[in-house]
């Protein structure tokens, strides 16, 4: 069974800083292109950063660019997400996600975490 972690979250005021983890078992992570998205009521669902399988590449939307950073280390099926920055906007429930494609090719989220709340207000 593909399951999905996320540390929690929480309150940071704006300017803060925030690092999510994601524990991922049952499959083998190191195969899988992961990413962050979020979701917030108004929004919907956002994609937010993508890794590829060695860590190597990473893309981020224009939104987060510059401020936020994805990692991961396979030896212990762990996906990061290091945030910068924190703008109110920011204010939303983070998702780990994976992959079902490759790196360079057409794909689409197949399994998500639960998710956790990441609030940035003062």
């Amino acid at each position: 069974e593909v399951q999905l972690v996320e540390s929690a979250g929480g309150l940071v005021q704006p300017g803060g800083s925030l690092r999510l983890s994601c524990t991922a078992s049952g499959f083998t992570f190191s195969t899988y292109v992961m990413n962050w998205v979020r979701q917030t009521p108004v929004k919907g669902l956002e994609w937010v950063s993508a890794i590829s399988t060695d860590g190597t590449s990473t893309r981020y939307a224009d939104s987060v660019k510059g401020r936020f950073t994805i990692s991961r280390d396979n030896a212990k099926n762990t996906l990061y997400l290091q945030m910068n920055s924190l703008e109110p906007e920011d204010t939303a429930v983070y998702y780990c996600a994976r992959s079902d494609g490759a790196w360079n090719g057409p794909s689409k989220i197949d399994y998500r975490g639960q998710g956790t709340q990441v609030t940035v207000s003062s």
